[in-house]
């Protein structure tokens, strides 16, 4: 008796885009012609960090919704005669055959890319969407459909360890890069065992009373071999192997444990401030999470607040903002951290409740490096939030010229190394101690709301 024939579909179920197999016998077909002909074609990895997160969160109906709309705008962006495919539930591969030369894939990068930046709406959600794209050349980058396809992936993992929205050619360099960053993920991995992640703390300063208002808990990496080292050099890479959970949740206990002790030591009551990326708000029971990280470590929700980048309303509006109610409830403060550089608008912004606004950099030195653009924007940031009952907090205060700018548009926190750098605990506990007035010449309060 015949055995059954094995069923291999030649589409995607939710894009309708061919399957890889489909994918790898047309570029292979391709090579046929290229070399035939002299001539170069391009594949192109594209990698998406929120879809499968979206997928996982909103459930499958909803993910294919968005994929196949996802797919339908990278389509638009290509010719008749290119092919894309889905290999994975957040990737696509491209292939672009007869290109008159490499920089050629360049160009149809920056037309998926302006594809995709108008928001989606799907079921009345407004979804962000973020891409990373790699880009390997025949004949440059490999010879055959594997090599060019596996170049391209590597090339699309460096891309998206620069950001979100860039694009990358492979280079035998990032071979070395590739093993590099898997060295680094193994090391963080071994890291998290043993422990050897530290917090430092940057004191937050009253602009009206010149006290110590708050701090902001900041990560190390104690490296045995390398000394310290700072989160831009691992937290995106945290972010991409889904580490960030793991390393976000002892961030938050050991914050709130400090914190603690502070005020069992006899410490002026002060919120500590915790960063938070935008997947672990999205993760499941992220809410039980810290309900119970207040549990455990007994201190008051009124003296955590939870920083949170404007990349946290990429989509799913309407959960963020109930998750985010849900925290208020509890008495925890919202923070956005690098405001006016995100996805966040001013029509949505009323709708969050959010207690405070984090100033970026830009707008605390515009009056130094003379941009009068930016001084009007700082002037708008902080009047905005005053008439929304928030408060302004300005980081990366360097200069008395910056600190008495963010004074006289009546800022009402700062932070920056004018007063503090980030120092460990115990050198935290004898600034508290102190009682320190950093500023001598404190302003009056002439505003009429209440912040």
């Amino acid at each position: 008796m015949q055995g059954r024939k094995k069923h291999h579909p030649d589409r995607d179920a939710a894009t309708g885009l061919p399957s890889k197999n489909i994918f790898f016998d047309r570029l292979t077909q391709a090579l046929v012609l290229a070399r035939r002909n002299a001539q170069s074609l391009a594949v192109m990895f594209i990698s998406f960090d929120s879809l499968k997160l979206i997928n996982d969160k909103m459930g499958q109906r909803f993910g294919d919704q968005l994929i196949k709309a996802v797919a339908d705008r990278i389509m638009g962006a290509l010719r008749k005669s290119d092919t894309a495919a889905r290999p994975g539930s957040n990737e696509f591969m491209v292939l672009l055959p007869q290109i008159p030369r490499g920089e050629f894939a360049a160009v149809v990068a920056d037309k998926i890319f302006y594809a995709l930046s108008s928001t989606l709406v799907l079921e009345r959600h407004e979804i962000f969407i973020n891409a990373n794209i790699g880009i390997s050349i025949f004949p440059n980058d490999g010879d055959d459909a594997t090599a060019l396809i596996k170049n391209a992936y590597t090339a699309v993992q460096h891309a998206m360890a620069r950001g979100h929205n860039t694009y990358t050619f492979y280079s035998p360099e990032l071979n070395n890069r590739a093993f590099e960053m898997l060295l680094l993920e193994n090391n963080l991995r071994l890291a998290l065992k043993r422990e050897e992640f530290v917090l430092h703390y940057q004191p937050q300063i009253d602009l009206r009373t010149g006290f110590i208002s708050g701090l902001e808990a900041l990560v190390r990496w104690r490296c045995p071999e390398g000394g310290l080292v700072y989160p831009a050099d691992f937290i995106k890479l945290m972010e991409n192997t889904g580490l960030i959970g793991q390393l976000g949740e002892w961030v938050l206990r050991e914050a709130c444990m400090q914190n603690k002790r502070w005020q069992e030591a006899g410490m002026k009551p002060l919120r500590v401030a915790v960063n938070l990326s935008a997947k672990q708000v999205h993760q499941q029971n992220f809410v039980e999470l810290v309900k119970s990280v207040l549990d455990e470590t007994g201190l008051d929700a009124e003296y955590l607040e939870l920083e949170l980048t404007e990349s946290i309303f990429m989509w799913n509006i309407d959960s963020v903002i109930e998750t985010l109610r849900t925290f208020r409830n509890m008495g925890i403060h919202i923070a956005i951290d690098d405001f006016g550089t995100g996805y966040s608008s001013l029509s949505y912004l009323k709708l969050f409740p959010v207690s405070k606004l984090k100033m970026v950099e830009p707008f605390v030195s515009c009056v130094t490096i003379g941009k009068p653009d930016d001084v009007v924007i700082a002037n708008m940031i902080v009047g905005m939030a005053h008439s929304l009952s928030m408060k302004v907090i300005a980081e990366g205060v360097e200069n008395n010229e910056n600190l008495e700018f963010l004074r006289s548009i009546q800022c009402d926190e700062l932070q920056g190394n004018i007063l503090s750098i980030p120092l460990p605990a115990e050198e935290v506990t004898s600034l508290l101690q102190e009682e320190k007035n950093y500023l001598p010449r404190p302003i009056p309060d002439v505003r009429t709301h209440d912040v």
